[in-house]
């Protein structure tokens, strides 16, 4: 068994930053790729940004330049440093996990997080 727990969303005026933070734990043999999606209402969740165990990252267009991703290797886990937040950045933030366990390898998703952008 594989849990996500993300965390660090809130409340912040645009131009404001913010750093989510997501832990895996469990039943984990590797984990290939880690990373945040957001999901705001009416949409479909979109990718933000990501991070293989290469240390690859890609990142969103709409958020090149702004939003930072790594990872600890060692802890099992992913920060996300969101700055120069707009009004559009608002959504719930998942954090993902393409992780190989004991005998499976699935994808993984934290509960979300609430990022909110207004003044």
């Amino acid at each position: 068994q594989v849990q996500l727990v993300e965390s660090g969303g809130g409340l912040v005026q645009p131009g404001g930053s913010l750093r989510l933070s997501c832990a895996a734990s469990g039943n984990i043999f590797h984990i290939y790729v880690m990373g945040w999606y957001r999901q705001a209402p009416g949409k479909q969740r979109e990718l933000v940004a990501t991070s293989t165990s290469g240390d690859s990252r890609n990142y969103a267009d709409s958020v090149k330049g702004r939003f930072t991703i790594s990872r600890d290797y060692a802890k099992n886990t992913v920060s996300l440093q969101v700055n120069s937040l707009k009004p559009e950045d608002t959504a719930v933030y998942y954090c993902y996990a393409d992780i190989r366990g004991i005998t499976t390898r699935e994808d993984y998703w934290g509960q979300g997080t609430q990022v909110t952008v207004s003044s």
